[in-house]
């Protein structure tokens, strides 16, 4: 949880970095304004100054701390999060472990006795083979006796 508060507290932080930049910026690139001689036409031919680029700019980064900022309050614990209620999430949370450490012993119980069955039929198999090279003969078949 200290995580999270952390992250919060340094997005804050970015996002007041932000604010106080866009406005130094903004303020340092603004054209001087005449007072006497108020202009009401823009001329729509002139390209765009880089005070229309810097606010763009801003703003994105803004916006996109504020989402983060978003983000993380959504993701702190609610209020209904009492610890009796994270007791019973914690025990619910041991049983399963405990279901599954059970599965877990039972797979493994079937797997070692298929490793016995495996390496018994191979060790036969062996046997079987060393004697047909040796020219011994293999066991009898029931019905040849």
């Amino acid at each position: 949880m200290a995580d999270r508060l952390t992250q919060l507290q340094d997005a804050v932080n970015s996002l007041a970095d932000q604010f106080c930049n866009a406005i130094g910026v903004l303020q340092q690139c603004a054209p001087p304004a005449s007072f006497s001689n108020i202009q009401t036409a823009i001329n729509k031919d002139q390209p765009a100054n880089p005070t229309e680029e810097y606010a763009q700019l801003f703003a994105a980064l803004i916006a996109r701390t504020a989402k983060d900022v978003d983000v993380l309050i959504d993701s702190l614990p609610s209020e209904e999060s009492t610890a009796a209620l994270q007791a019973a999430s914690l025990r619910q949370l041991e049983e399963e472990n405990h279901e599954a450490a059970a599965r877990l012993e039972e797979v493994v119980y079937r797997g070692d006795m298929l490793l016995e069955k495996i390496q018994s039929a191979l060790a036969d198999i062996a046997q079987s083979q060393l004697r047909t090279r040796n020219g011994a003969p293999s066991q009898p078949s029931p019905a040849e006796s």
